[in-house]
């Protein structure tokens, strides 16, 4: 290590550096003396690389003996870096803290929370998720957690009924954004209380009463069959095995055992795998679609992806058979869903 040389600046020396240049001259690395109790004392700056100068060093030595003059502010450099370092970590958590107090609904949800239900939840639940977002974000998606109140949620119930969504499904949004909030909780991102508890659930009576007859359904299936064959398969997986929507969309070749006869129901809303038995009409349902990979969806869309939604065509089938005509008790009409309820129906009548 190189000699330290004096600077024509008084109590200012520097060393240079053995290799490394700075210009066309050795780096220098700037020091500055001076007396602290009684003895001598001396503490490096940093280099000329780093933006020292020998007028930099004794400006900051200055300083030092006029903070000891006047007995205020730091009098060493070690205690002025401690002092420095004190703040960044102050202007940090601050940052920090300003950041949780405005993180919006939308930011935690899209960045945060989703991608995570992504991975933990099943495909038809992000599904749901997903859709509910779309009646909660115009409303709170732009709003800070700590400003979000209950009259925002009041809104977001208002928008959905008046849209005519069920009570079951408005329920469903105040859920989600509970899950929202307590994953901001335990997260440490948000400290206040969830304004959903502060929210009155809405009341319903979501059960399904009506179920078809063996003649409507076989009414059903003949017009689906003529207009399309994926929503023909598809019912009649859910007729006769009580496969929800979602099970359905997310079916693989690897879970139909034809020669067995059994359909395996892996992404089911509770959770859990169940097993079905195939019916004859099931079986060589299965046997036209011509089983793929094990990897592939037994129904895809178009384009080779997973479905979101049932097909408008069920709908149209419906209307068009006047299923519905006269009914306007939710429960007694005949959407996807009473498929796997006349399933269940079937079977308490059959014993």
């Amino acid at each position: 290590m190189s000699k330290k040389i004096k600077t024509t600046f008084p109590g200012v020396r520097y060393r240079e550096h053995d290799t490394r240049k700075h210009g066309v001259k050795f780096d220098q690395y700037f020091t500055i003396r001076y007396k602290l109790n009684g003895k001598d004392k001396e503490e490096g700056l940093g280099w000329a690389s780093e933006g020292w100068t020998a007028s930099k060093a004794y400006a900051r030595l200055l300083e030092l003996k006029e903070n000891k003059k006047v007995g205020e502010g730091p009098q060493t450099l070690q205690e002025k870096r401690k002092i420095e370092e004190g703040k960044r970590e102050q202007e940090a958590a601050d940052l920090d803290q300003l950041e949780r107090d405005t993180i919006t609904f939308n930011k935690i949800f899209t960045k945060q929370y989703f991608p995570i239900a992504e991975q933990n939840k099943t495909k038809g639940a992000t599904v749901a998720e997903s859709s509910l977002f779309k009646w909660i974000d115009p409303v709170i998606g732009k709003i800070p957690l700590r400003d979000i109140s209950p009259l925002h949620l009041e809104r977001i119930k208002k928008n959905m009924t008046a849209n005519g969504r069920a009570p079951r499904t408005v329920q469903y949004a105040l859920a989600l954004i509970r899950q929202v909030f307590n994953y901001a909780k335990d997260n440490g991102i948000y400290e206040g209380t969830c304004p959903v508890s502060k929210v009155k659930m809405p009341k319903f009576d979501n059960k399904r009463l009506r179920f078809l007859t063996h003649e409507e359904a076989e009414q059903l299936l003949t017009v689906l069959k003529a207009r399309s064959t994926d929503v023909y398969h598809m019912a009649l997986l859910s007729l006769h095995c009580g496969a929800r929507a979602g099970e359905g969309f997310s079916l693989q070749w690897a879970d139909v055992n034809i020669e067995a006869g059994i359909v395996t129901l892996r992404d089911t809303k509770n959770g859990k795998t169940r097993h079905c038995s195939m019916t004859g009409k099931v079986k060589e349902m299965f046997t036209e679609r011509a089983p793929g990979k094990k990897n592939d969806l037994v129904f895809p869309s178009t384009r080779g992806t997973l479905i979101g939604k049932i097909s408008k065509t069920f709908e149209i089938v419906v209307n068009d058979l006047k299923f519905n005509e006269g009914i306007d008790d939710r429960r007694h009409k005949v959407v996807w869903h009473s498929l796997r309820h006349t399933y269940a129906s079937w079977l308490v009548q059959n014993g």
